[in-house]
């Protein structure tokens, strides 16, 4: 498919997604958004594709947030479908089950914030921002912002991002549990590549199981999130993925996993 608003690449297995708007700064419209939920229908549909990176175009910006020039035009019930559409593409972003990698690289701000929330993890460029600055235009986040960020790094530094509406950098990011990595400008893509190429090479079946169980588990008591991981290990066993990785252990080689999920 033919994409004006993003860049799509596949190469052994790993997808890319390039949010591809320089002039705006990668901004997020209804363009790129319905774009963006094809392309992820498009990942979620090929049994080949095993990790996916999304980025943006040039150094500047990962996304910049909603496109301001489209949104200052919005009345109230456009606003609400605005929102209820970036929060559908993105909660099919986190419902991928394969692993998705932030590589930010410049500003991640507002709707380029919860796109990287997210992902299972950021990777991040030493020039990288991130905030929710929608506070500063008389509004809140409005693509899962203020529930995303209050789970990931706590509900009292999540009110203080979004009531403030402050910047922060990639090494205060860090520091707050939102970046896993943070690299030079120029090394980004790379660090992300291997990170990328080392998921890849295991098995998709195991992989999926662990983050159906971190994902599900999380929002359930500890209990519950045990059993859930107990279903998920013995559903593991029912792959030949599962085979392959006990006898090259066996037999002190390489595994070659090619397990698929609708075994």
């Amino acid at each position: 498919m033919t994409y004006q608003n993003i860049l799509f690449a596949l190469d052994g297995g790993i997808a890319t997604i390039t949010f591809n708007r320089p002039k705006a700064m990668n901004a997020l419209n209804s363009d790129l958004l319905g774009e963006f939920g094809k392309a992820l229908d498009e990942i979620a549909g090929n049994e080949d594709i095993r990790v996916l990176i999304l980025t943006g175009s040039g150094e500047k910006s990962f996304v910049a947030g909603a496109d301001i020039t489209e949104l200052a035009k919005f009345n109230a019930l456009q606003a609400k479908q605005f929102s209820e559409k970036g929060h559908l593409v993105i909660n099919r972003l986190q419902k991928l089950s394969i692993p998705v990698i932030a590589a930010v690289n410049g500003f991640a701000l507002g709707g380029g914030s919860e796109i990287a929330l997210a992902c299972d993890f950021i990777y991040a460029s030493k020039n990288a921002k991130f905030g929710l600055p929608e506070i500063t235009l008389g509004l809140i986040p409005g693509f899962g912002g203020t529930q995303r960020l209050a789970r990931l790094i706590g509900k009292n530094m999540a009110k203080e991002l979004i009531f403030t509406g402050r910047m922060i950098s990639a090494e205060a990011a860090a520091k707050i549990g939102m970046v896993n990595k943070i690299v030079e400008i120029g090394d980004l893509m790379e660090e992300v590549n291997k990170t990328a190429t080392a998921m890849a090479s295991k098995g998709k079946v195991s992989i999926r199981a662990a983050k159906y169980a971190i994902n599900t588990g999380m929002d359930a008591d500890l209990d519950t999130g045990c059993v859930i991981e107990i279903d998920a290990f013995a559903l593991c066993m029912a792959s030949s993925d599962a085979g392959e990785g006990t006898s090259a252990f066996l037999d002190k080689r390489k595994p070659d996993f090619k397990g698929k999920l609708n075994e």
